[in-house]
């Protein structure tokens, strides 16, 4: 590696050509970092007090290690986007000034052009100082040849050349200083020798501050930068590029990053956190043992599970059964079935799942997040519910086994029966539901062929909203008038859909049912009935909310086996030896034994599904596994919690960094406390429930 500091108008003269690898991300700086360019070249240009400004650094290999002594294009690992803007900006300038304007010495439209945009000497690609990759090389020789842009062009060179464009002409042709302005900027100029230097690992810090990458972009420098030119054009344009085509310009970053999640999460049955990403993939494509000849293997691989993510999450699937059950899941804004949902495409895409099962499946998928939502069932544990589901699926009984392992969820994953739905149903406030779109979509359209638009209704409270009720209303309901008004509201019985919302307004009941275009005379399915009531109470808004859930037990159904096939499905219990408190010489002594009640009784209040194991030199405290060991000890209780040091917050420092305890067959670290004074106790539970949460999957989604 060699280093200098360098005149960027210096480097671009003397340079033969700057090429950006085919693996680089595509241009991506937005307005505000074209804007803070544009503002410190003009502070610069109109201060001849500031000598310079510095502008960042550019890396690049190149086969020998003199600075630009051969003509041979030098490939970029860092400095793309300050290269290609600096580029438009000086097109821009070249454009503003002409071709007879030459205000100051050097500042011409043919010597900016000639000297920092092109290699007038040479014909073909090699004419130009800078090569960009993908659409941006077309839309950057487009601009600096001041030609048509291509069809499918660079929607961000494009809106950046526009603004300078701009910038320049408010300007009122004083060009001076900002040709003064990018005289002085400084970079400094980093050439590697690939034989020597590993590009990589430069790669990697260089891009550990200023604009990130994303973990996307990470993950495919990775698997290309350290392959030879021809194999990784070939890669890229066989699978990459065709990946960034389906996720689209604008939506590949955040998108392909949360893919990447969920790839990672099927093959390695963890979820990553979105900052994790790349550090997860580096471990998963080394434990796979990558090298150039199985790289093709990997990346093929990704491709296959990008397309079924696409079908599914960006819409676009072309089965139109599965198009819609697609549609209908995205609606509920739950990434995290995602990983199941992956693992069954490919089954299905493989002949392993048919369309009915696998339409069946997320269907089931569907009810078990909305039957959730609506008994107000936290979403901390669903990370972990599908990031693990493959591992109880049977494939030779697979929607059984999807339907069984569903029954055996407990607790706080549990999947509601028709009971708690009905219920939840019936007295939640479903009009400031988040989903309230897509519940009212899907009860109108069940089984019904003509599908009804919901989105161009509006939702009725049949009871009206204003609170100042009109006297016959207030009769209608009764003495308890406020109570009813204020409890039923927003309920179930009490909503609807209408296109007539302003007609309605605050009439009676009655009025409502027979005007033209009331609810006597709707074609929609879920005001069928309505006005063979005769009045509007709390009587009927709990009838027909008891009517309506009935049917949405019916849309959203709840997994059903038989006791006999579900028991084949229970895990086997391996018992081992259970000891009483009495075997624990410890807590014999009355201060020990306090701590340990007060602590025990705590902790199995955390929810129904904690239980307490005792085992010969501990006793542990569970939910799936052993999130607490205990160990009493004399003068205290030793506990061996079972979540990472770096993860819990203890603001107090009482918790010590251990590996494992001998014997507990944790794969993670586990943090110890020591619990010795009774007036500790709420800290010390407030200690353990981190612990117990981070088991349920409540742990960074991030």
């Amino acid at each position: 590696m060699k280093a200098s500091e360098a005149q960027l108008f210096g480097v671009l003269k003397k340079s033969p050509q700057f090429i950006i690898p085919i693996y680089q991300r595509t241009y991506s700086w937005r307005e505000k970092e074209c804007r803070q360019l544009w503002h410190d070249i003009v502070r610069a240009g109109n201060n001849d007090a500031i000598p310079l400004h510095f502008f960042g650094s550019i890396v690049y290999i190149q086969e020998g290690l003199s600075l630009i002594t051969h003509q041979e294009p030098l490939l970029v690992i860092d400095g793309q986007q300050r290269l290609a803007t600096v580029m438009i900006l000086l097109a821009a300038l070249a454009e503003a000034l002409g071709d007879e304007s030459e205000p100051i010495e050097g500042f011409s439209a043919s010597k900016l052009r000639n000297y920092y945009l092109l290699n007038p000497s040479e014909s073909g690609e090699r004419r130009y100082k800078l090569l960009l990759s993908q659409t941006d090389k077309e839309t950057l020789i487009s601009i600096v040849d001041k030609r048509q842009l291509p069809m499918s062009y660079s929607l961000r060179l494009k809106k950046n050349f526009d603004l300078f464009k701009d910038l320049i002409a408010e300007q009122q042709g004083d060009l001076t200083p900002i040709y003064k302005g990018v005289a002085k900027l400084i970079i400094v100029e980093v050439a590697l020798d690939r034989d020597q230097d590993n590009p990589q690992l430069i790669f990697e810090s260089l891009n550990s501050t200023g604009r990130e990458l994303s973990q996307a972009d990470l993950v495919r420098n990775f698997i290309l930068m350290e392959l030879k030119p021809e194999a990784q054009t070939r890669i890229y344009k066989e699978f990459w590029q065709p990946m960034e085509i389906m996720f689209g310009q604008e939506a590949y970053e955040t998108d392909f990053n949360e893919f990447m999640r969920y790839y990672l999460t099927v093959k390695t049955g963890e979820i990553p956190r979105r900052n994790d990403v790349y550090e997860v993939f580096k471990e998963y494509a080394r434990s796979q043992k990558i090298a150039e000849e199985n790289i093709e293997t990997l990346v093929n691989d990704i491709y296959s599970f990008a397309k079924f993510y696409c079908a599914m999450a960006l819409d676009q699937e072309t089965d139109s059964d599965l198009k819609l059950a697609f549609h209908d899941l995205r609606e509920l804004k739950m990434g995290v079935v995602y990983p199941f949902l992956l693992e069954l495409y490919k089954d299905y895409i493989d002949g392993l799942l048919t369309k009915e099962n696998f339409l069946r499946a997320i269907r089931l998928i569907e009810s078990y997040l909305f039957r959730r939502s609506i008994c107000t069932i936290p979403t901390n544990s669903l990370n972990k519910t599908f990031a693990t589901f493959t591992k109880s699926l049977q494939k030779n009984r697979y929607i059984e086994s999807i339907k069984a392992h569903f029954l055996l969820l407990q607790s706080y994953r549990r999947f509601p029966d028709d009971q708690e739905f009905k219920r939840d149903l019936q007295t939640r406030n479903l009009y400031n539901f988040r989903n309230r779109s897509y519940w009212l979509r899907r009860l109108e359209n069940h089984d019904k062929k003509e599908r009804v638009p919901v989105d161009e209704y509006t939702i009725e409270h049949i009871m009206p909203q204003n609170k100042a009720l009109p006297n016959g209303w207030k009769e209608a309901l009764g003495n308890e008038w406020e109570r009813v008004h204020q409890t039923y509201l927003h309920t179930l019985g009490n909503l609807t859909l209408t296109g007539y919302n302003s007609e309605y307004s605050d009439h009676s009941f009655k009025e409502k049912c027979n005007m033209e275009g009331g609810f006597k005379h709707s074609p929609l399915k879920v005001n069928s009935g309505l006005s063979e009531w005769k009045t509007w109470d709390e009587n009927s808004i709990k009838s027909r909310a008891e009517i309506l859930a009935e049917q949405m037990v019916k849309i959203w159904q709840a997994p059903v086996l038989s006791a006999e096939i579900l028991e084949n499905y229970k895990p086997k219990e391996n018992r081992a030896i259970e000891y009483s408190i009495d075997n624990y010489s410890n807590l014999s002594d009355p201060r020990i034994r306090e701590l340990f009640e007060a602590f025990r009784k705590e902790v199995l209040g955390f929810d129904p599904c904690v239980s307490e194991e005792r085992r010969k030199n501990y006793i542990a405290y569970k939910a799936e596994t052993n999130f607490v060991y205990l160990n009493p000890q004399v003068n205290q209780l030793r506990l061996n919690l079972i979540i990472s040091f770096s993860d819990i917050n203890d603001p107090r420092g009482i918790c010590e960094n251990v590996l494992p305890s001998q014997g507990h067959n944790q794969a993670s670290r586990e943090v110890v406390v020591r619990f010795r004074e009774i007036d500790k106790l709420p800290y010390v539970v407030g200690l353990a429930r981190q612990a117990f949460e981070t088991q349920l999957g409540n742990g960074d989604n991030t």
